[in-house]
């Protein structure tokens, strides 16, 4: 197992794709996710999101996505989602997570935002009791999903 302690937070380039597709497969269990070397450039341009990444040794071994969400009722100060956050099975327990939200709130306090919403799958009890210890209420807010396959034809 490589040093941990050397644990690197950065931003996310197009090159990391690969690794951030096989992240995401551990999250879902699905082969089905494809992650683009151009999304993440775009995403790379975008004053509004950031996809970081965790590294050990120039090894991705986590991620998390953050989107600032413009807000009319703190004046200009936009809040933030932060969505697909895995860190490698192999990884986990050894403080990538922690690195990762550090940066994430890092991020979150440059951009003035005046909150940070988490979103998680409701059976991943494991992680919901890492973002819990981080300082993350389950029972503040109510989170509803309607997915693209359920939306009305309308």
């Amino acid at each position: 197992m490589p040093d941990l302690n050397l644990t690197k937070i950065r931003r996310a380039r197009p090159d990391d794709s690969a690794a951030i597709q096989a992240l995401y497969q551990q999250l879902v269990g699905s082969a089905s996710v494809s992650v683009l070397p151009e999304r993440i450039a775009h995403i790379e341009q975008d004053e509004r999101s950031a996809l970081f990444v965790a590294e050990i040794d120039s090894l991705v071994c986590g991620t998390a996505f953050v989107a600032l969400c413009a807000d009319a009722m703190y004046q200009f100060q936009p809040f933030a989602v932060v969505e697909n956050v895995v860190v490698d099975s192999a990884y986990r327990g050894h403080g990538v997570g922690v690195a990762l939200f550090g940066a994430i709130e890092l991020y979150c306090r440059e951009t003035q935002c005046s909150k940070i919403m988490l979103m998680s799958s409701a059976h991943r009890h494991e992680a919901h009791q890492f973002f819990e210890k981080q300082g993350y209420s389950s029972d503040a807010k109510k989170a509803f999903v309607k997915y693209r396959r359920q939306f009305s034809s309308r």
